[in-house]
């Protein structure tokens, strides 16, 4: 049986038009490899024009920068609750009256919750206490430390 793979082309060439996409895309939430399929190359060619390219790399920069600060704003406002313009629609006596009118739209737990674990993890994160230990642990200890834990677990039997 064959495999076809999509091999992504290198040879593209950089347009200085792509900085200002990569900005707008940028603004859109694209990461690097969503940046690539638009741009119809492999990630190590976007790397490289990210380089090569100083306004390319702002464009991307200052497009997720931006994108990043309106969702945090957003985010924040919902924390801590605000106000904003809005119209109230009724109908009167068979005619619909617009009014335009201030909301309130109060504090959200769930944004509250979200910003605390984020800004402040020490004290806000979810704990999870883990007793398993990983290969990873066992290749920062000494076989004796080892030996001294099989021999403990091994008399809780």
């Amino acid at each position: 049986m064959k495999i076809n793979y999509i091999i992504k082309s290198s040879e593209q060439k950089y347009s200085k038009l792509f900085a200002e996409q990569a900005y707008k895309l940028c603004l859109l939430g694209m990461d690097d490899t969503a940046l690539a399929g638009v741009f119809d190359i492999s990630e190590d060619v976007l790397q490289q024009w990210k380089q090569e390219h100083k306004e390319f790399a702002a464009g991307i920069h200052k497009g997720r920068a931006l994108a990043d600060a309106e969702v945090a704003l957003a985010l924040y406002k919902r924390a801590v609750g605000y106000e904003a313009p809005d119209v109230d629609i009724r109908l009167v006596a068979g005619e619909v009256k617009q009014t335009p009118c201030i909301k309130y739209y109060p504090p959200d737990t769930s944004a509250i919750n979200l910003w605390l674990k984020y800004r402040q993890p020490d004290y806000w994160a979810d704990k999870k206490r883990s007793t398993t230990t990983t290969l990873d642990d066992l290749g920062n200890i000494s076989e004796a430390e080892i030996d001294a834990r099989i021999e403990a677990l091994t008399q809780l039997l």
